[in-house]
């Protein structure tokens, strides 16, 4: 009995002891994974490693980088499912990010930084996902052909004035998804399918190319006017070629609606994954990108709008324009409606 006992006793002290070097073992491994953060990025700017470095400095949490377009990345979080390693999803544009959470790989976040310094239109209202640098959708101009005295609205733009005078990217802009996403929250169906059409009779060209295609188009007088994002203009400002600065000094920047809803304003930002393995370093990450130091990357790196209030705007943005009335409606209203967008569009003959 004893020695049963003691066998016993031993071996319990023997299992105690393996258990307890799993634990330890299982201890440090959490430990490590706590210090990585697998980020999803559709954000292709390289600046965006200043973003990454910040974080990394002021927390010791190391960023494992996956890069690739929005769509990709959000497929492969689904294909991946509770295996996923992904932490954070980064991308561009209220729609993507409806899609991701559309999609049911966001979880809502409770952050009292992230309530306070970013305006409710630039969030969702369940907070699945943020806002954290902004993009003006607006009208560019070819100052030799047009006067702003000319220009009021998004809507003008279908009227019999710019007969032949507009052109565009494609419907598949989800920039441009987004635009008739904001006008069908403000008009509905019938009226918004109207302004689509009165566009596509004012077009001069088919639809074709990128924002920067659109802005050298009307540089060269194929046509008039377009809307774009801002930071186009401003990295053909700040180009280096001779070209692309004389590219910006033809053409002006017009912000639309000034008198009534405001200046559509488009967001770049992210969540944390549903499956995340980390999500408190998830949330400190977002939470640090509303940090002054983060907020000015954001602003310099790609000529954007910073989110933070505080924060300055880069100079060459600013003097194309700062302090416009913007848009409030949600992002994620008009996130939503990217797809019947789409369909009034396409309807609208809108290629």
């Amino acid at each position: 009995m004893t020695i049963s006992r003691r066998v016993f006793l031993a071996s319990g002290a023997a299992v105690a002891a393996v258990t307890v070097n799993q634990l330890s073992r299982t201890r440090v491994s959490v430990a490590q994974s706590n210090r990585v953060l697998n980020l999803y990025s559709a954000r292709h700017y390289d600046t965006d490693t200043a973003l990454y470095e910040s974080f990394t400095q002021k927390t010791g949490i190391k960023i494992n980088l996956v890069e690739a377009e929005a769509d990709k990345l959000i497929e492969r979080i689904k294909s991946e499912g509770a295996n996923s390693p992904a932490d954070v999803l980064i991308t561009v544009d209220a729609g993507r990010l409806w899609r991701a959470q559309d999609a049911g790989i966001l979880q809502p976040v409770s952050s009292k930084i992230l309530q306070t310094e970013i305006p409710a239109s630039y969030r969702e209202p369940g907070g699945h996902w943020f806002g954290f640098s902004k993009r003006a959708r607006v009208i560019v101009y070819n100052k030799d052909k047009v006067k702003p005295s000319d220009l009021s609205t998004y809507e003008d733009l279908a009227s019999p004035t710019w007969k032949g005078r507009l052109i565009s990217r494609s419907s598949n802009s989800i920039y441009n998804q987004s635009l008739t996403g904001a006008l069908l929250a403000a008009y509905g169906d019938k009226k918004t399918e109207d302004w689509a059409k009165g566009l596509v009779t004012n077009f001069a060209r088919k639809p074709e190319g990128n924002d920067t295609a659109q802005i050298k188009a009307v540089a060269a007088g194929a046509a008039d006017v377009t809307f774009v994002n801002t930071y186009y203009v401003v990295r053909l400002a700040k180009s280096n070629k001779p070209e692309d600065q004389e590219v910006a000094a033809k053409v002006g920047v017009f912000f639309p609606n000034q008198k009534d809803r405001g200046t559509h304003v488009n967001i770049s930002g992210g969540g944390v994954v549903k499956t995340a393995k980390n999500p408190e370093a998830a949330t400190q990450f977002l939470e640090h990108l509303m940090s002054p130091e983060a907020q000015e990357i954001f602003a310099k790196g790609n000529n954007e709008y910073p989110m933070l209030k505080t924060a300055a705007i880069d100079p060459m943005l600013a003097s194309y324009g700062k302090g416009f009335k913007e848009d409030t409606l949600n992002a994620a209203v008009f996130g939503k409606n990217n797809l019947v967008a789409l369909q009034i569009m396409d309807r609208a003959g809108w290629a």
